[in-house]
């Protein structure tokens, strides 16, 4: 007798962990730039560049790459911008060993400048991170049984989530755009913002594709010397390979825009009106594939006692593969700003997830819509303006399915954003938020991890009655009876006269027990 065994792959995720920590240094002005005046916009974004374990601690090592918009200190203000990187180290406690791979996310970039005088900046970022160990774990179970004794099989059908692949890759974004014909020529480039706006992903043979959308805004000066902008939205497509996967495969995709670059270039015609985009998409790509497996639940023989060892088995199940998108409104009563705002120019924002709780219809999500706008002022001395500030939201990821202990990946991305003036002292924010979801429950199976065929207790059998009278309890079924009285389903049904093997309380049977001459 020996048991065919099938081994399952699953993705083993540990506890969350979350960190926050401050970068915090001067940054001297380069002296290829002009004095700083009154800083007008800043940002900062973090990457993570190395992950590594250290005794009861993680030690992530990245770079913090800034951005700031200034007026200069002179005569004649004029608009300028610098930009730069800081190098940061963070040990974050680990109470335990949790993974093969330690996954680290940034979650949130607060970043501020001041002028500590016109060339020196006090630099300052509050930074979020989520951190979890993976790796992959393999169970087996138990699918059928071969041997030469007659054997009675209990058989169960279930839909496990295997995981195929767990990688991460880069793809490299090139693009180019023309800038309208009722734009100048671009002269110098003041101030870039490149944003992922779109994307949407597939699964095919060997590859994953993808199209997506950048929105790109540029503040630039003409070659006459003429302050301009141009706003665009720059679609972008492409893939990465992913062995062995196939269409109907499921799929999550954490991203990362990084390393952005915009320069100006030569269009057809020889003049400066093209830009040119670069910049790396980061992407860890789960790839899932759901099986039906026919597994071995339960076994005996007529001929020889059967005893089972058995032992919990893990996996998950689909719940759900989820894109849904909110609409997002609401006006700011801004009275600081009246009789300032000429113009609204640009818009840009973020989605910061603060609370995720599973409840009985799916994923509450509790978060922050950080936004901003960059405007054109009343004031020639200080021609641009920038307002920050943020909205809280709630929404619902319906999963369709009551399961308290849902296991889940969210991702989300602001796919459409506008801030538009609604009066002398109003503006009114529009957006579209994007998330993207993956849901699963969790599925404990008892396997079968032994069985072993050992001969009856004669003087036992022997003491046990022929035939039994038997009225069925709420929970019985054929093949527990059948079991417990050394039968076959088979027989209970035909001595008992049975059209279908459901049974209900209060049926009145008789048992026969195998072999009996009386059969």
């Amino acid at each position: 007798m020996e048991l065919i065994k099938k081994r399952i792959q699953t993705n083993v995720i540990g506890k969350t962990i979350t960190d926050q920590f401050v970068i915090d240094d001067d940054y001297n002005v380069p002296d290829s730039k002009s004095d700083v005046g009154r800083v007008v916009a800043g940002e900062g974004a973090v990457k993570v560049e190395e992950v590594k374990r250290v005794e009861n601690y993680l030690q992530v090592v990245g770079k913090l790459f800034f951005k700031i918009l200034y007026v200069t200190d002179a005569s004649v203000p004029e608009l300028a911008s610098l930009q730069g990187q800081l190098p940061f180290e963070e040990m974050v406690y680990l109470d335990r060993e949790d993974g093969e791979e330690y996954i680290v996310r940034v979650t949130g970039v607060e970043f501020t400048a001041t002028v500590i005088h016109s060339r020196k900046l006090a630099l300052k970022a509050m930074v979020d991170l989520s951190i979890h160990g993976e790796r992959v774990g393999e169970e087996e179970i138990t699918t059928d049984v071969e041997g030469d004794e007659q054997i009675f099989k209990k058989m169960q059908s279930a839909e496990l989530l295997t995981l195929h692949t767990s990688k991460k890759d880069i793809y490299r974004i090139k693009e180019e755009i023309t800038i309208p014909g009722t734009k100048e020529n671009i002269g110098t480039l003041i101030w870039t913002d490149v944003g992922l706006r779109k994307i949407d992903t597939k699964v095919s043979q060997d590859v994953i594709s993808f199209t997506g959308t950048l929105q790109l805004f540029a503040l630039y000066q003409s070659e006459e010397g003429k302050t301009d902008w141009v706003e665009q939205n720059v679609p972008f497509e492409g893939s990465i390979s992913c062995n062995g996967a196939e269409e109907g495969h499921y799929h999550h995709i954490y991203h990362n825009l990084n390393d952005i670059n915009v320069e100006v270039r030569m269009d057809g015609d020889g003049e400066m009106r093209a830009l040119g985009i670069e910049a790396t998409l980061e992407m860890r790509v789960l790839l899932y594939e759901e099986e039906r497996v026919e597994l071995l639940k339960d076994m005996y023989s007529l001929e020889q006692e059967c005893v089972l060892e058995k032992r919990p088995s893990f996996y998950e199940e689909l719940i759900t593969q989820n894109h849904s998108k909110y609409k997002f409104s609401e006006r700011l009563n801004l009275p600081e700003l009246k009789d300032e705002i000429l113009q609204i120019c640009h818009s840009g924002g973020r989605i910061q997830m603060e609370h995720l709780e599973v409840v009985g219809d799916g994923i509450q999500i509790e978060g922050v819509l950080y936004v901003n706008f960059l405007y054109v002022k009343a004031n020639d001395s200080v021609p641009f303006g920038m307002w920050s500030g943020m909205l809280p939201f709630s929404y619902l990821v319906e999963s369709g399915r009551d399961c308290p202990d849902m296991r889940y990946d969210v991702t989300a991305n602001v796919e459409q954003l506008s801030i538009d003036m609604a009066g002398s002292e109003e503006v009114e924010v529009k957006a579209v938020l994007a998330f993207q979801s993956f849901l699963r429950s969790p599925l404990q199976i008892e396997t079968i991890e032994q069985a072993e065929f050992r001969p009856f207790n004669e003087e036992e059998m022997n003491k046990r009655p022929g035939i039994i009278g038997y009225i069925t309890k709420d929970g019985d079924d054929l093949w527990s009876l059948a079991k417990r009285y050394y039968t076959t389903e088979d027989s209970i049904m035909k001595n008992n006269q049975l059209e279908t093997g459901e049974l209900r309380p209060g049926q009145k049977l008789l048992i026969f027990k195998e072999n009996m001459s009386i059969l």
